[in-house]
């Protein structure tokens, strides 16, 4: 994992990106082809307290939305059904987990969510968004089902393929920050 701090542009893109400002935010953990923001690592804890699990969070919209359109098409329960059908893959998504954790714990160890990582690591499959966001920001092999589902939305959305012209920063992105 390669992450790269967040300049005041990238923060300005996020919040073009997110439609708010953007919370927590620790570095850019992978970017568009372009450079723009794809996922930002987030702080296990937000300023205002609230713990947060979520640390790999996809923000490219067309990512996002192809995701979205993974998860309406009940990609979920076919990878749920899997997990308990294959074993290797069980400890495949058990090793990402544990890895998810570590990755966090370096930042700090929030006793609220002490154990729990996210996307329904290690049982259960909850949310591709949360799984794509570590396979792009920890790179192919590490967390199998995010793999799965870049390769699933690969002719919508790939992060070898700029896809951002919709999504741009204000011409003075100090001002945002």
């Amino acid at each position: 994992m390669t992450d790269s701090p967040a300049t005041a542009h990238d923060l300005a893109v996020l919040q073009a990106q997110l439609g708010r400002e953007p919370r927590g935010v620790v570095a850019i953990a992978a970017r568009c082809v372009c450079g723009n923001p794809t996922v930002v690592h987030t702080s296990p804890r937000l300023p205002d307290g609230t713990p947060f699990p979520t640390q790999y969070y996809l923000t490219h919209p067309a990512a996002v939305a192809a995701v979205s359109t993974l998860e309406a098409n009940g990609e979920m329960k076919v990878m749920q059904a899997r997990l308990g059908d294959d074993a290797e893959l069980a400890a495949a998504y058990r090793d990402a987990h544990e890895r998810y954790l570590e990755e966090r714990y370096a930042l700090e160890d929030v006793p609220e969510i002490h154990g729990i990582s996210a996307g329904g690591m290690p049982d259960r499959v909850k949310c591709l968004h949360v799984l794509v966001g570590h396979a792009l920001a920890a790179g192919s092999g590490v967390n199998p089902f995010g793999d799965e589902a870049l390769q699933q939305i690969a002719d919508r959305w790939s992060p070898q393929r700029c896809t951002c012209e919709a999504v741009t920063a204000p011409d003075n992105p100090e001002e945002t920050s």
